[in-house]
């Protein structure tokens, strides 16, 4: 229906998440697309086997971006090239595929250690931080909650990400890049002993012990290295495309009695 309409109005503009993308992938024909100047994606991450994909049925590049509700919501986004201003003039790209572009104008960003808030370099992968006139004043009625993300005007936003040479920001957020489906999913789960511990939902079998020694080798904060795997056949998504939270919570919080029940 929605390509149909594409078509009928001849749109010029696509904002879309992948998981949408998907259904065109299925059901559209590159005819309805045709009028299309900007496809950008959001909302969850690309994977870079949809992009190539759908770049190639319909002869469209889908462009990625990347924003949070608390940031009303845009943060950064890939955009086409500009055109040369004259023959053989050099101009800087404003996209590079696996990123999620350059910052939008007036932010400002930090790269922070995730454990200690030490601040890093922007080109070391840690804890993104975000300034701005476009980040939120805090959640209503819900100071406790606002306190832990928001000080002194930056906002913490939870995703690991790093800044390359020429300025676009790339979220290494724990997932298979370029794969066309979720094949994991990290959970945040109270624990007695150091107050929250991640398990690692997989529709994957995974070891554990292997896993976690590759992580700590590679230097990743013990914070952020799950402590527990549960195997599950599908990740909860919603109907966008995007983690089905609640149900993850679910899942990750009877892994983590069924752990506590063992050991007791």
């Amino acid at each position: 229906k929605n390509a149909a309409l594409i078509e009928r109005y001849k749109l010029t503009f696509l904002l879309a998440t992948p998981t949408f993308l998907r259904v065109y992938l299925r059901k559209a024909e590159p005819e309805q697309l045709r009028t299309l100047r900007l496809i950008i994606a959001g909302a969850e991450k690309l994977p870079l086997d949809l992009a190539s994909h759908f770049e190639k049925r319909f002869h469209k590049k889908v462009f990625e971006g990347y924003g949070l509700t608390e940031t009303a919501p845009v943060v950064s986004v890939n955009l086409p090239d500009p055109e040369p201003k004259k023959p053989g003039e050099q101009v800087q790209s404003s996209s590079r595929l696996g990123s999620v572009g350059r910052l939008a104008p007036g932010m400002a960003a930090e790269i922070r250690e995730p454990e200690t808030d030490r601040k890093l370099s922007l080109h070391e992968a840690g804890m993104l931080w975000l300034r701005g006139a476009n980040i939120f004043e805090g959640y209503l009625h819900d100071p406790k909650r606002t306190a832990e993300i928001l000080h002194d005007g930056w906002l913490k936003t939870g995703d690991i990400g790093r800044f390359d040479e020429d300025g676009q920001k790339i979220i290494d957020l724990l997932e298979l890049s370029g794969r066309d489906e979720r094949p994991i999913a990290i959970v945040g789960v109270q624990d007695e002993a150091k107050g929250e511990a991640l398990v690692l939902l997989s529709a994957a079998d995974i070891d554990l012990a292997e896993l976690r020694k590759e992580l700590q080798e590679a230097g990743v904060p013990n914070l952020w290295i799950p402590k527990h795997v549960q195997r599950v056949e599908a990740i909860p998504v919603l109907a966008s495309g995007k983690l089905d939270l609640k149900k993850c919570q679910e899942l990750a919080a009877e892994t983590s009695r069924a752990t506590r029940d063992d050991t007791q």
